[in-house]
């Protein structure tokens, strides 16, 4: 029986949420129990699963060993990478890239982006933020609702930023049953902003949550599919890095919606930044989603909610509903100037707050968002805000660059930033 036909779903948002609520979970948990297990069966799979990759952070941590894998740019470029890191990738969901760009270069870029706003008088216009994902610092934002600067598009359409994205990808089952689900070797250059912490700022960061969706996790057809073992008795052969079906389904629209599939959230680094000052931190586990889609299920959580889930705001997890999970938070190594960070799309993280931060804390948000039908869609939208130097639709239409005459020009695109932008196959 396909998942369609025996749970609601909606491609537009429902009016009563609350209602809603109670219907898919009374669907769920009916699902479950035609397959001839429990929701507690199912979820005590999950939870062991989950606690077993807990307590091996846990005593990775307390041996004085670094939770998040580390992978030299030059390893992934000659294909050296070995198995063992590979290993820990796979278990972490994590990774940080060593040397992606050099040093000098995303230093560079820095200088580029505060030449590229003051030119502009950006810090003249600045209205305020458009959305609450931090806030400012002094007079000026720490988010910089900029997307189409030369640095930022030169990184974006860069062979060694596609090298590693092709490498990420790859981690991921892309093909099954005849359908690719998505081509790991094409990106398509989803668009975001930067951030630029001055040294001795103060910041309260960000709470832990997730990106991926929200109540469209459950209630939309596409991730229903995506998700389907969690709920049909086959739980044990749910795979965090297989991407069936989630590459052509729709969010619900909303403030906090991604429009594009991405495999791996990511940031380059334009400053050096200690590991101690104000970093991302993640819980390195990719197969927790599985826990935080069963969590609402249990009796303890009221009927009418999803463990705080709803639309129009983050994705919460905490210690109120997944308090096992919160003690494989993990911090971010030191990073230098250059250096890339990648977390797994389904991935708990958080920014951690600092108080008179030491150095600068500075980076452009670049993910790894493969050519597949979703994000085909999406890049025709991505074409035109481009063109227009208008701020992408997934964002807050500040549309700053529009008369900006030196930002990132079409004449300048090569074949990857082409290809990413749909404009050629």
């Amino acid at each position: 029986m396909s998942v369609s036909t025996v749970l609601p779903h909606w491609e537009q948002t429902p009016t009563d949420l609350k209602a809603a609520t109670r219907e898919i979970k009374a669907a769920l948990r009916g699902r479950i129990a035609a397959s001839g297990r429990t929701v507690d069966e199912v979820f005590a799979v999950v939870e062991a699963r989950v606690q077993a990759a807990v307590d091996d952070i846990v005593a990775a941590r307390r041996r004085g060993e670094p939770v998040w894998p580390v992978i030299d740019y030059a390893d992934i470029a000659n294909g050296t990478v070995t198995a063992e890191q590979l290993d820990l990738l796979k278990r972490r969901g994590c990774l940080v890239v060593r040397g992606h760009f050099e040093r000098d270069q995303a230093l560079q870029w820095d200088r580029d982006i505060v030449d590229y706003v003051e030119s502009n008088q950006f810090f003249e216009q600045y209205r305020g933020p458009g959305d609450d994902f931090f806030g400012s610092v002094g007079s000026k934002p720490e988010i910089y609702p900029i997307y189409w600067s030369p640095a930022q598009m030169q990184a974006r359409q860069s062979e060694r930023m596609a090298r590693v994205q092709a490498f990420l990808n790859g981690r991921w089952k892309h093909e099954s049953d005849g359908t690719q689900w998505f081509d790991p070797n094409r990106d398509s250059l989803y668009p975001d902003r930067i951030r630029r912490r001055p040294e001795g700022a103060d910041s309260a960061g960000l709470g832990t949550h997730l990106d991926p969706g929200t109540l469209d996790l459950w209630m939309t057809q596409a991730y229903q599919q995506a998700f389907r073992h969690l709920f049909d008795g086959s739980v044990e052969q749910y795979d965090p890095w297989d991407a069936s079906f989630r590459t052509s389904g729709p969010q619900y629209p909303g403030s906090t919606m991604c429009s594009a599939f991405r495999t791996f959230q990511g940031w380059t680094a334009l400053s050096d930044m200690d590991h101690d000052q104000g970093v991302l931190h993640t819980v390195p586990i990719p197969e927790a989603m599985a826990y935080l889609m069963l969590r609402p299920l249990l009796t303890d959580v009221p009927d009418d909610d999803m463990c705080g889930v709803t639309v129009n705001q983050v994705f919460p997890a905490g210690h109120k509903w997944h308090a096992p999970l919160m003690e494989a938070l993990s911090g971010i190594p030191d990073v230098r100037a250059g250096d890339s960070v990648w977390w797994h799309c389904d991935m708990i993280h958080s920014v951690a707050p600092v108080e008179a931060q030491k150095g600068w804390g500075n980076v452009m948000y670049i993910p790894a968002a493969p050519w597949c039908p979703r994000n085909e869609v999406y890049a025709a939208s991505v074409r035109s805000a481009f063109e227009q130097g208008e701020s992408p639709s997934d964002f807050p239409a500040e549309h700053y660059e529009r008369d900006w005459a030196n930002r990132f020009q079409p004449s300048e695109l090569n074949e990857i930033g082409r290809r990413g932008l749909g404009i050629t196959d």
